[in-house]
């Protein structure tokens, strides 16, 4: 503990504050969390953890995983100064995820779908065998049961340390969301920041309806590497979701705090659902608690009322 001239100088916990990566505004942690990850300064939206995510998007208590226990394998013996089966083990004691996604069924203010939702604390959200194989299995379950699929992209793309293994996980998942499309089940990609590499170049990209964050780097190559390349100066907010909207790439930008909202209107249009329960607010009070209000109301009323005039 430190001294200074009028006693002893409290340490601060650590922890308590976030820089903003965009503005580099000072967040409280606690309000930050609060709002969901998004800077309260100038709106930046941070990455997502997966289940924080599914918590945001699903109805309370409706979502139950599926497949949680496949496992990834070191097919190559792959070795970048950590094997590949270490750095596995590691990932899972670190992030207690076996993978980098989330898959499951659940509800969406009421309407039932399957929900694929990305990891980017998993090895950088990147796409191997396990986050192929899940996806397939998750729209081969949506097909059987004719439930919309919505696919929550965060990532660095394919994982190259099962190499060719994991770029055949392109196909797997495109082949997978064209039998849905011509089956007739319908289905939403949400872009979070980032989404790159192999994953918006399949299952991200070919979904019927694709949504994104604002300000999420949606791209392939990334953009220093782009800039490198060609020798040119990219456009600015070039690979950005404001950008891609207006060259056609997606079809709309939703805020987060908006999200959950905006999925339920959508899945309630492609299915037929109960459209009046989707656009409902999201906070609806208990009939208990409207009872309540509705006494309170009419007390108020009753000692406001004006006494009669004698004749």
């Amino acid at each position: 503990m430190a001294w200074t001239r009028f006693g002893k100088k409290k340490d601060m916990p650590g922890g308590l504050w976030i820089k903003c990566e965009s503005c580099g505004a000072m967040l409280f942690r606690k309000e930050f969390e609060q709002k969901n990850r998004v800077c309260g300064t100038c709106g930046y939206h941070f990455t997502l953890p997966a289940r924080e995510r599914i918590a945001l998007t699903a109805d309370p208590g409706s979502f139950e995983e599926m497949w949680k226990d496949l496992r990834a394998h070191d097919v190559l013996g792959f070795n970048d100064r950590v094997p590949y089966a270490e750095k596995l083990v590691a990932t899972k004691l670190k992030t207690g995820e076996a993978d980098a996604i989330v898959c499951g069924t659940g509800k969406v203010k009421g309407i039932a779908c399957a929900l694929g939702v990305m990891n980017f604390q998993f090895l950088g959200g990147s796409m191997g065998m396990v986050v192929g194989e899940k996806i397939a299995l998750l729209c081969e379950l949506a097909l059987e049961r004719r439930l919309p699929v919505v696919l929550f992209a965060c990532s660095g793309g394919a994982r190259m340390h099962e190499g060719a293994v994991s770029l055949m996980q392109m196909a797997k998942t495109c082949g997978a969301l064209q039998r849905m499309n011509q089956a007739g089940v319908p289905s939403i990609s949400v872009l979070t920041h980032p989404t790159t590499g192999g994953v918006t170049a399949s299952f991200a990209s070919v979904c019927d309806l694709l949504i994104a964050e604002p300000g999420a780097l949606i791209g392939f190559a990334g953009p220093r590497v782009i800039a490198t390349t060609i020798k040119k100066e990219l456009p600015k907010g070039f690979q950005r979701s404001e950008f891609l909207l207006e060259k056609g790439q997606i079809d709309r930008i939703v805020p987060r705090a908006q999200l959950r909202d905006e999925l339920a209107r959508l899945l309630a249009y492609a299915t037929g659902g109960d459209a009046v329960l989707a656009f409902k607010p999201q906070a609806v009070a208990t009939e208990a608690e409207a009872t309540a209000v509705a006494v309170a109301v009419d007390d108020g009323k009753a000692k406001k009322k004006p006494k009669a005039k004698k004749a």
